[in-house]
């Protein structure tokens, strides 16, 4: 079994989401989708996600391409490369927090993981800053 492993906020899951996540999955038998915590994403970006980590999470596992959504590790954000192995990560277009060390940590993790960029999905539409400016004049 092929084991992909996504990563990814998913605030106001959108269509630009479920199109990283079906091209994913498409990858391998398996997609495990990693969703970052709350503290996580403050810390990163510099601000709170409007959907608390629990339901961002609940979304995501209720996709149909998804196997299993987990929420990140709050102490060692590459935990997941140990737990799961996967034979590939998908990344998406915009995704850079915590990617420098990941062929680092693959290798020194002696995985057999291939790291993949996937494209983005009309981005000047589908992205959660831009719905969520959206939703907000409304």
């Amino acid at each position: 079994m092929k084991r992909v492993l996504a990563f990814g906020t998913f605030d106001y899951f959108h269509i630009g989401h479920q199109y990283y996540l079906n091209e994913a999955a498409k990858l391998g038998d398996e997609l495990y989708v990693i969703i970052a915590r709350d503290d996580t994403v403050k810390q990163v970006k510099g601000f709170k996600t409007d959907e608390n980590e629990k339901t961002r999470q609940k979304k995501v596992a209720n996709w149909p391409t998804v196997t299993k959504a987990i929420l990140g590790s709050k102490k060692d954000k590459y935990d997941v490369l140990k737990k799961y192995k996967p034979d590939i990560i998908c990344l998406g277009y915009d995704q850079y927090a915590f990617t420098q060390q990941l062929q680092n940590k693959i290798i020194e993790l002696k995985l057999n993981t291939k790291i993949i960029r996937l494209p983005a999905y009309q981005p000047q539409i589908y992205k959660s800053s831009i719905i969520k400016k959206a939703q907000n004049a409304n």
